[in-house]
């Protein structure tokens, strides 16, 4: 699995670390008291007590990777991050972009990333969707495209949907206790489970 090695050394260090996290209502925290960044931050205070850092949350609910990459000079750029976590598929999905189009945009805010700053980017699915229909749909078109980045670039991804799968099917929790009403958006604990898929590439 690729770590997020430079990230990692700083947060060792205990030099100052600036994580910028772009993405849609799961980087934002869709109606809940504590979302996936509360607790990657917990977590990370845990690992590295030496570390200062901080999170930036620029996560919108219903933005897309096209969104992102529109918003991506005043959203990352001007904060010159450390380290970025992208996360972006489901609204692409199921508002009607093609895995192409969702794979340029991407590909084009990692290169602008790179170009513009020195931070490290991590790559962040969404969540696992208990759904046989959705398994080809959204897995292998979007989340697919995800890993093909991650592969060109040599990039870490936070495998959320998996670590999500494995623990219910592994019978450890009930699929309902990970998402809201909608079945899509998580709960609280749903977050938790996020975040440890984040922190597996810290």
């Amino acid at each position: 699995m690729v770590r997020a090695e430079k990230t990692i050394a700083k947060l060792k260090s205990g030099e100052d670390v600036k994580i910028v996290a772009i993405g849609d209502s799961l980087t934002h925290g869709w109606m809940v008291s504590k979302g996936y960044l509360d607790f990657l931050k917990e977590m990370l205070r845990k690992r590295y007590p030496e570390a200062s850092f901080q999170i930036v949350n620029k996560g919108i609910p219903g933005d897309t990777a096209a969104g992102g990459l529109d918003r991506i000079d005043t959203d990352v750029y001007f904060y010159e991050p450390d380290c970025v976590l992208v996360e972006f598929a489901l609204n692409d999905a199921f508002c009607g972009y093609s895995s192409e189009l969702f794979g340029r945009n991407i590909h084009e805010m990692i290169a602008g990333i790179r170009k513009n700053t020195k931070a490290e980017v991590v790559l962040v699915t969404a969540v696992w969707l208990d759904d046989p229909g959705s398994y080809d749909f959204v897995e292998k078109s979007f989340y697919g495209k995800l890993e093909e980045m991650a592969q060109k670039f040599d990039l870490p991804v936070a495998r959320v949907h998996e670590r999500w799968r494995r623990q219910v099917l592994s019978g450890a929790v009930d699929f309902q206790e990970l998402v809201q009403f909608d079945g899509v958006h998580p709960t609280v604990e749903g977050y938790r489970l996020m975040a440890e898929a984040v922190m597996e590439v810290f």
